[in-house]
């Protein structure tokens, strides 16, 4: 599949489905062993300077949290965090701040690629193999032009039920059904008479 395309697509779900889902506080929902476990990085734009929004898939290791650029160095928020490498990351269970860097120590690499590959869910089979259980070998030469990103946490960052966060807007949407549903049965009730 051409990765043009395949950017295209990601572009389009990320930017409306993952990002608002997160944005609202659903991020636990989204995760799951079949679509994969994903969390929202937010980096600064390195010519804009605006705040941006990347889902990925990740793991935890270590106290750390690490992700993979899976477009190679040619990754919108891989070449942001080149530029500005403290970020946050909106994690289904909560919010942190953390600074990034790339992992170059091959055994670490490996490691890292196939947690998180065992966590991408169904597309980790993309590559062609099991990332349960490929050689290292094969999963170092699939992968060897994609970046990995360990992430040290540095403090809390802002959730979505935070101020600026979204799930105030899916809070009040909950409070707001019933009064609207009560209205509009009444609006009937009254027509009917």
């Amino acid at each position: 599949m051409d990765a043009n395309f395949l950017r295209k697509i990601f572009w389009y779900l990320n930017k409306y489905l993952m990002v608002p889902a997160f944005r609202l506080g659903l991020g636990p929902l989204m995760g799951n062993p079949f679509t994969g476990y994903i969390m929202v990085l937010k980096t600064t734009g390195r010519k804009t300077g605006k705040q941006r929004y990347t889902p990925v898939n990740y793991a935890i290791l270590d106290g750390k949290v690490y992700c993979l650029a899976g477009f190679g160095k040619l990754t919108h928020w891989y070449r942001n965090l080149q530029a500005e490498p403290r970020l946050e990351l909106i994690l289904p269970g909560g919010a942190l701040m953390g600074a990034a860097e790339e992992v170059a120590d091959r055994q670490k690499r490996l490691a890292v690629t196939r947690q998180v590959l065992k966590n991408v869910g169904f597309a980790g089979y993309f590559f062609g193999f099991s990332p349960h259980s490929v050689a290292d070998e094969v999963l170092d030469e699939a992968t060897k032009e994609i970046p990995v990103i360990r992430i040290s946490p540095t403090g809390i960052g802002s959730s979505p039920a935070d101020p600026g966060g979204w799930s105030w807007v899916l809070a009040f949407g909950l409070m707001l059904w019933p009064i609207l549903r009560w209205i509009s049965r009444r609006q009937k009730k009254d027509s009917r008479n």
